[in-house]
């Protein structure tokens, strides 16, 4: 069995800690959010999932640009990069989150747990899509192009 090394490696080890900060940072929110305005739990699990997804975006920005690809500079440029990256997982999770937390508060014998369950499945999509994402357009050097 071959152990990855370099980039993939590191992308892994950071993804394995972007993971973490973000599934824990949209729980977090979620509970915040919901509690704040429990009539509108729905509701409310979209506006955390947006804010909760635009501060996941900056973290994985900085620990990709410092420990995975390791580029200097152009902080402006590659972050608007990876934003384009993101924009597609933030509409797809934002406006998908709230129907499947209401498809599975029928389906669920504890409903309450459906804003949580909805958004550890919107966050898979992010996870699969981020690697090439980030390796092909916020990432990419004119080598690789």
């Amino acid at each position: 069995m071959k152990v990855p090394s370099g980039e993939p490696l590191r992308f892994l080890i950071a993804g394995g800690c972007n993971t973490i900060f973000g599934i824990t940072d949209t729980l977090l929110m979620t509970w915040i959010f919901i509690h704040l305005l429990p009539a509108r739990a729905v509701l409310m699990t979209s506006a955390a999932m947006a804010v909760s997804t635009i501060i996941n975006i900056t973290v994985s920005f900085l620990s990709y640009k410092a420990f995975v690809f390791r580029t200097h500079g152009n902080y402006i440029e590659e972050y608007l990069r990876s934003l384009l990256v993101y924009l597609p997982s933030l509409i797809i999770s934002t406006t998908a989150v709230a129907p499947l937390t209401i498809l599975l508060r029928q389906l669920l014998s504890r409903p309450t747990l459906a804003p949580y369950i909805a958004q550890g499945g919107v966050i898979v999509f992010s996870m699969i899509t981020s690697f090439l994402g980030h390796k092909h357009i916020t990432f990419r050097t004119k080598a690789n192009n």
